[in-house]
């Protein structure tokens, strides 16, 4: 991972992956066919069980709006900041020109995550919950905070801070209405 952060995928050599690891660059090839399908384990390793957490939630006894932001705030502490945050900053960077990697990320993580956006959206507007039913056709409505606090984080935060958890709250006060103070 601290290889493809350093140099990007382009520039990323398993020469190199070798020699962070330890190892003979023969030994790399004993578990991984080329360099893309070590990042492909990479990402299965890092990023999908974050995204898997979303589709093992059980149904939510409280409020949809509580589930998410279980879920969003736990993504945010494992994402923001972090090498995972990085390693999605690469492929937003890279996969335009590496399509295959982004079309991994897509089926691998990016589909599973709009799915279980799209399932908790259902649920929230079956109870009342979300008034806007076309939320449900775009579900990265819902994830966009998330990935803005990434990018900017990497990008922007050293000038202008951004408090990810306040920013998701707000966004989350759009959609399901500001909450009520008792």
């Amino acid at each position: 991972m601290e290889e493809f952060i350093a140099r990007g995928f382009a520039a990323t050599r398993l020469d190199d992956i070798a020699k962070r690891a330890g190892v003979a660059k023969g030994t790399i090839y004993l578990h991984f066919k080329d360099k893309e399908s070590m990042f492909e384990e990479l990402v299965r390793t890092v990023i999908v069980p974050v995204v898997a957490q979303l589709n093992a939630l059980p149904p939510p006894a409280g409020s949809v709006r509580d589930l998410i932001e279980a879920f969003a705030g736990n993504f945010l502490k494992q994402v923001i900041g972090t090498r995972r945050g990085d390693l999605v900053r690469l492929i937003v960077a890279e996969g335009p020109r590496f399509p295959s990697v982004a079309d991994f990320y897509y089926r691998e993580v990016v589909s599973r995550g709009i799915a279980g956006m799209r399932g908790l959206i259902e649920l929230g507007i079956a109870r009342g919950e979300i008034r806007q039913k076309d939320l449900a056709r775009y579900p990265q409505i819902l994830v966009a905070p998330a990935l803005i606090a990434v990018i900017w984080q990497n990008l922007f935060a050293r000038h202008a801070p951004l408090d990810a958890q306040d920013m998701l709250r707000v966004h989350l006060d759009l959609i399901f209405g500001e909450r009520r103070t008792t």
